[in-house]
């Protein structure tokens, strides 16, 4: 189907919703996925640590020979926990089982240099595969013109966003795609981000979340700052494709929009014929849920953690931050809720198992 007329009809379908709303479209009936109740205590193998390197979320891929290969952003902890705009790198990482223990492979990707548009930082990895190729979506920034050293970096890496540069740094934030025929790579990046803030969002086009819906079409959410608003919210854009890298239309209305919202991570259930997203609300991980990839609303059990998490050996986890929440699943089943943590000077990413209730 041509790309505009596909839009066209998919316009259409939405005011018909809009105008005559279907019983039980802002709760979908079908939806029966309840993640709260599936998540099992932390194990220790499930935590994810390195001396050496603040550790950050994760997306995660199974291979034909049985291993699960993890995708992570990490940065040295000399630069700081703030030193993630500035010196983070995508790192592969491989286990046995989704839940861990996961070990370190290599250093993927990092800042190509001045004069990219990834020149800076390699940031919040996702792996998807499309065929036949390994699809690594990532976000990063530059300076412009302006030329740096590493010890400019440096410096930027703990001053405030006041800054002329380090507001210069998050600015130009964008979202990007590697390609590869191996999950080992070597790795081809586009000349280009994949898409610009437009619409529901501005200034910036972060956080990818990718999945392809059972029209073949690709849907991507990216996070950018919500327009005419004076307070620091975000909002979340829906962008749709017919290739894994572009171009992508964003479409007028955000995927949340009443919401200050972080770290989309999204799948399509095939059982259900829904599309799901998990996100971060600062104080707890919510659950959207939409049948076209375009409507999104609020799952039937929406709620699926406050920031307190059982561990195997009894007490709690109680973190000051908890984001980057990635849903790791199997013949549409849920395995394992993959959650970054910080707490006090130390950041590192958590593989919670996810066990279906018969």
């Amino acid at each position: 189907m041509n790309k505009n007329v596909f839009i066209i009809l998919k316009k259409i379908a939405w005011i018909c919703l809009l105008y005559y709303p279907v019983s039980g479209i802002s709760q979908p009936t079908n939806d029966t996925l309840n993640i709260s109740e599936m998540i099992a205590p932390l194990k220790k193998e499930g935590l994810f640590r390195d001396a050496h390197y603040f550790n950050w979320g994760g997306s995660i891929i199974k291979e034909a020979d049985g291993k699960y290969h993890l995708f992570y952003s990490r940065w040295k902890r000399a630069y700081t926990f703030d030193g993630w705009l500035t010196f983070s790198e995508i790192a592969h990482a491989v286990s046995d089982t989704p839940a861990g223990p996961w070990a370190y492979e290599e250093t993927v990707l990092k800042g190509r240099g001045n004069g990219y548009w990834d020149g800076i930082t390699a940031h919040n990895p996702k792996i998807k595969y499309f065929n036949g190729k390994y699809y690594l979506y990532y976000i990063a920034t530059n300076l412009g013109d302006k030329g740096y050293t590493d010890s400019d970096l440096v410096v930027l890496s703990s001053t405030s966003l006041k800054n002329e540069d380090r507001a210069a740094l998050r600015k130009n934030q964008r979202t990007g795609v590697a390609v590869s025929a191996s999950i080992n790579g070597p790795w081809t990046r586009m000349d280009k981000p994949i898409i610009e803030p437009s619409g529901p969002i501005e200034t910036i086009a972060v956080n990818p979340a990718i999945c392809q819906g059972k029209d073949s079409m690709y849907y991507l959410i990216v996070k950018g700052d919500k327009p005419n608003e004076k307070k620091f919210i975000r909002n979340q854009a829906i962008a749709i494709s017919e290739s894994p890298e572009g171009p992508f239309t964003i479409q007028p209305d955000p995927v949340i929009g009443d919401l200050d919202t972080e770290d989309v991570s999204m799948w399509y259930d095939d059982q259900q014929a829904l599309f799901y997203a998990v996100f971060h609300a600062h104080s707890y991980i919510g659950l959207m849920t939409s049948p076209d990839g375009l409507n999104w609303e609020k799952a039937n059990n929406y709620h699926i953690t406050n920031k307190k998490i059982l561990l195997e050996d009894k007490g709690f986890l109680l973190p000051n931050r908890m984001e980057r929440p990635f849903v790791y699943t199997e013949n549409n089943i849920p395995q394992v809720l993959c959650l970054a943590i910080k707490k006090e000077n130390d950041s590192y990413t958590i593989f919670l198992p996810l066990i279906k209730k018969e």
